[in-house]
């Protein structure tokens, strides 16, 4: 579907995407798909439109180029604000001119909706400040960094605080968007919206189970024999004395060099390497849980369930479904 630059009928909930180049072409794409025109079948309840403070072509990262003709004066007439993705330059702010334009549609009482890193927008307008918010799990940190004073989770799908709304990556803004049309509408109508796009209403899970695990990175000699030797070694219990033992030094020496080095302890090292193996084999084989339990030393389904859903923050089943359906789809 084809955005309008404007939404214009009073009896619809106006919804107005602000844009920026190089526009991400996904988000903005998930944004109309739950909020634009569904055809008969489906009553119109929305109406979807775009703005970018100068109108005019918009380039996007896909390599085309979006004729916007409304401007940041677009916003004084949504009821909800959404921010499809931004992309700001390395080094510089968001414009003055576009943090006002939110501030002021927030204050009317707009909702304002941040999707993956359109959250950036939303703290640089200060409507983050002391709430919780999430975003892309890779761009969690840099969140964080920058904005300090924003509780960033970089675990779930999305948050909602009724004014203010973020989602993780592009596609969790699909899920954010559904969320919040089942809040406007009612779970019947949201449950139509998601049966035209093929969607569930709701997943399982968060976007943990889509984050890579850190990596070790670059380690000395002194650590490189013992890492080998322990990714060896997964379906055994070791110890850090018997990792210290191992590598000919104290216990304590050896958690001070894991710290130095990789900024995690012993411990905390082997579990991760511990569940990555395990999301492997569930991404891969058909093993059954115990099985893989035993296979990356965490002894029991019971162990491994517990310890799974304490990193990926869903279920070893769970993680097994959404990615077999990824690949199905």
């Amino acid at each position: 579907m084809t955005p309008r630059s404007l939404p214009t009928s009073p009896a619809l909930h106006r919804v107005v995407a602000l844009l920026q180049p190089p526009q991400s072409s996904f988000p903005l794409a998930c944004a109309a798909e739950v909020f634009g025109d569904h055809g008969p079948e489906i009553p119109a309840r929305y109406a979807f439109g775009v703005c970018t403070e100068h109108p005019g072509p918009v380039r996007t990262r896909s390599g085309y180029d979006m004729l916007v003709t409304a401007g940041l004066d677009a916003l004084e007439g949504a009821d909800t604000v959404l921010v499809p993705g931004w992309q700001q330059p390395a080094g510089t702010e968001v414009p003055g001119a576009v943090v006002a334009a939110v501030r002021r549609a927030h204050r009317r009482g707009a909702r304002i909706v941040g999707i993956c890193s359109g959250a950036f927008v939303l703290a640089a307008a200060g409507l983050l400040d002391g709430r919780r918010a999430t975003t892309h799990w890779a761009q969690a940190a840099g969140l964080a960094a920058r904005f300090p004073q924003v509780r960033v989770d970089p675990a779930v799908l999305y948050v909602d605080h009724g004014d203010v709304s973020t989602s993780a990556g592009s596609a969790a803004g699909v899920d954010l968007c559904l969320h919040l049309v089942g809040v406007d509408q009612g779970a019947a109508y949201a449950m139509r919206i998601a049966r035209r796009m093929v969607m569930p209403p709701h997943r399982e899970g968060c976007q943990l189970q889509y984050a890579e695990l850190p990596t070790s990175g670059p380690v000395t000699d002194s650590l490189a024999p013992l890492l080998e030797w322990l990714g060896g070694r997964l379906d055994q219990p070791v110890s850090v004395a018997e990792m210290a033992v191992r590598s000919q030094v104290s216990a304590r020496t050896l958690t001070r060099r894991f710290t130095e080095q990789l900024g995690i302890s012993p411990g905390r090292w082997l579990l991760d390497r511990r569940i990555a193996a395990a999301r492997a084999l569930l991404e891969e084989t058909d093993l059954p849980v115990e099985t893989i339990a035993r296979r990356v030393g965490l002894s029991s389904a019971v162990n491994l369930r517990r310890r799974f859903h304490e990193a990926v923050r869903t279920t070893p089943a769970a993680y097994r479904r959404a990615f077999r359906a990824e690949r199905a789809g």
